[in-house]
Parts: C-alpha cells; structure tokens; sequence
C-alpha cells in the first residue's frame, strides 16, 4: 500500500469519529513501510492568521501575509510548524517536492524566503503522525480513504470546503460512504 499512499490526500471516513480526525482532508507527505506516515491536516483552520503566530528575530515585512491561513495540522508537535507551499521550494534539500507543484518544508530558511516572496503558502501547527503500519491498518479497518494530491483541494478551496470536495473527487459524498473493516 505504500506506493499509493505517497503523497496523497487522505479523507476520513464519514464513520470516522475520532476527536482528532473527523471529517479531516490530511496531506500525507511521507510514507515509508518501515519509518511510518506523516503529514497535515488541512482542513481545520485556526482563529488566527500567520502574523499572530509567528515569532521571528528577523524584521520582515508580514503585512501580505494578514490573511494567510494557518490550520491545526495534527495532534503532534501543536507548538512547531510546517509549511505548505505552492511552487515556492527551489529544491529537496529544504523539505518535499510533491506533485502538482506542491511543497512542504519544516526548515526555518525556507519559511524566511517564503515570507519574503510571491509564493501562496499555509502553515500548519503540529501534524499527524503514525507508526510502521499504523495507518495501513487504519486504511483496513475503515478509517481512512485516499485519493491523489491536488494542489486545488489544498490552496483554492476554501478551508471548510475541502473535505466534501476531496470525497467528490472520488465521486463521492458522504452520505454515500459507509466504510467497513476489509477483513470481515
């Protein structure tokens, strides 16, 4: 399963009603058989804005950022950041280069270049993380669904859209989902 679950969208099940995870549209950004998964949820917004949460030593002008969105993206790590970019990383070295343009870095450089620049970009505070297996397990009990990356479900849909527009581009809403375990 590996394969397919990286990168990619990953859509809680209707069924779903874990306090952290439902109805959430989660950007899987790393997924290895033996290291686990992680990624960040997108679909969560927080009351504030990038200026209010970020405390940089270095004088950079944030007023084109007033309306940046920044969203609660997992229950791990709720006081650090990533960040979601949309053609904004020059290479690897600074995080993941993803499909559709897409790119996500935790690197402190990165974010400074990306607030001085033209790039569309998000930051999500904490992220979601599983173990080895852990979220293929997830996948078999019902929890989850997935569907390939779309950089317009991340940054063109507003942020209370994105989980039915992520089930629609499977065809799907969620009224017509009902997930059971794949071993019954």
């Amino acid at each position: 399963m590996a394969d397919h679950l990286s990168p990619t969208l990953l859509i809680a099940s209707p069924q779903l009603h874990d306090p952290f995870f439902e109805r959430t549209v989660v950007l899987v950004f790393h997924h290895d058989p033996e290291d686990g998964a992680i990624g960040v949820v997108v679909n969560r917004a927080l009351e504030h804005r990038l200026p209010e949460v970020l405390a940089l030593e270095e004088p950079i002008d944030l007023s084109r950022h007033q309306d940046t969105p920044v969203v609660w993206g997992g229950p791990v790590e709720t006081d650090s950041g990533t960040v979601l970019t949309r053609g904004g990383l020059s290479d690897a070295a600074e995080g993941w280069l993803l499909p559709g343009g897409l790119g996500v870095t935790r690197s402190h450089d990165a974010l400074l270049r990306l607030l001085q620049g033209e790039a569309p970009m998000m930051l999500c505070l904490g992220y979601a993380g599983w173990a080895s297996g852990q979220l293929d397990r997830e996948i078999e009990q019902g929890g989850w669904l997935f569907t390939d990356l779309d950089a317009g479900i991340v940054f063109d849909t507003p942020i209370e859209e994105r989980y039915d527009r992520a089930l629609a581009s499977l065809g799907l809403t969620s009224s017509m989902v009902w997930m059971q375990p794949i071993h019954e």
